[in-house]
């Protein structure tokens, strides 16, 4: 396939593909990049998966994820800013420059959205300086409001700059994710906002498609099935200055019970046709 010189598959959208096969896959339809997760690289094990993408020829586009960050327990918090530690580590290793961060969502029985997020802004402070050690960067994903409670606190993009903002920009930017801000209208000034900085560490795309499905984290559409107008927003980053990988995340079911290659083939389709036009 031509015009793919940007397009990247996030593991998690074709998560039934062993690493080798999806490497393998990729080769074959001329995919250039991966979004890797860090539970199946582990799995595998990380220097193991390291060497398997390299010889491949692919690049890691990002790692997800780190983040989790909203503990209030000392210990918790102990063991969360150590796990993502590790997970710079882990992108290191891997050949990626970019961490996506989930922030986590509020503690039991809190109700504090603001002093969740400072939390998050006193994390960022020590692992900013670690990870700009291990030469990576650090991408807060606000997630759509529906998480805030249970996962992400973080919920736009003005968040997620108000908080990187407080660091050097090599240590600490932003994913934009159609699926998370594409209901936002301020969302192309923060884009411009964050590139005019140098913030833009991420692209990923989903589309939004209704009903969603109970539970909702797996009601990622197909880019093209639903609402959201993607070389818009593709328009948006490019006219921001950002130039790295598109990388099309998807939490789906019907896609997971398709055949992997099929999936990816089909995704790359649809990336060719909704994204590059």
């Amino acid at each position: 396939m031509s015009d793919l010189a940007r397009f990247s598959i996030n593991q998690m959208t074709v998560r039934q593909l062993p690493l080798p096969e999806l490497t393998s896959v990729c080769v074959e339809l001329g995919v250039p990049g991966v979004g890797l997760w860090r539970e199946p690289v582990q799995e595998y094990g990380v220097e193991a998966a390291a060497g398997l993408v390299r010889d491949a020829g692919l690049r890691v586009t990002t790692l997800c994820r780190g983040g989790f960050l909203t503990a209030t327990d000392p210990d918790a918090r102990k063991e969360a800013l150590a796990d993502n530690r590790r997970a710079v580590d882990e992108a290191a290793a891997l050949g990626t420059d970019t961490l996506v961060l989930v922030s986590g969502g509020l503690p039991a029985g809190s109700r504090d959205l603001r002093g969740a997020r400072e939390r998050v802004a006193d994390a960022l402070a020590e692992l900013g300086p670690y990870a700009q050690e291990m030469g990576v960067r650090l991408a807060i994903e606000p997630l759509h409001p529906m998480y805030a409670a249970d996962r992400c606190v973080v919920s736009t993009l003005a968040q997620a700059l108000d908080l990187a903002e407080r660091f050097p920009a090599h240590q600490v930017g932003v994913t934009v994710d159609t699926y998370h801000i594409w209901w936002d209208d301020t969302a192309p000034t923060q884009i411009a906002r964050a590139g005019a900085a140098g913030r833009i560490h991420g692209f990923q795309l989903a589309d939004w498609t209704t009903p969603l499905p109970a539970g909702v984290l797996n009601g990622r559409g197909q880019i093209g099935d639903g609402a959201i107008d993607m070389r818009e927003w593709k328009g948006y980053v490019d006219a921001a200055g950002y130039t790295g990988a598109i990388e099309v995340e998807l939490f789906n079911e019907e896609l997971w019970a398709m055949d992997g290659r099929e999936a990816l083939a089909r995704t790359a389709a649809r990336f060719l046709a909704h994204v590059i036009g």
